[in-house]
């Protein structure tokens, strides 16, 4: 089961992968927590681009929650925070 969970987040990424390695970046799975929250690692340029908080909830976050409905929570490690 998990590996198949894994398996469906890491495919949803994949739908937004080619916009994040554009501009020299990426993400990574971290974790996937028993309570079904998906733990992120924004890598590259996403770790420290000052619209890494957007593109996570608006694509990393949606695409996840909407092509893994079990899972309830995304969160990411290392985003950078907005001033």
């Amino acid at each position: 089961m998990e590996n198949n969970l894994k398996q469906r987040v890491e495919a949803a990424l994949d739908t937004i992968r080619p916009y994040l390695e554009a501009d020299g970046g990426n993400v990574t799975i971290h974790e996937i927590t028993d309570d079904m929250t998906v733990r992120l690692e924004l890598v590259g340029s996403c770790s420290s681009c000052p619209m890494s908080s957007m593109t996570f909830k608006a694509g990393l976050e949606e695409a996840i929650l909407k092509a893994v409905p079990e899972i309830k929570k995304v969160e990411a490690l290392n985003l950078t925070p907005v001033f």
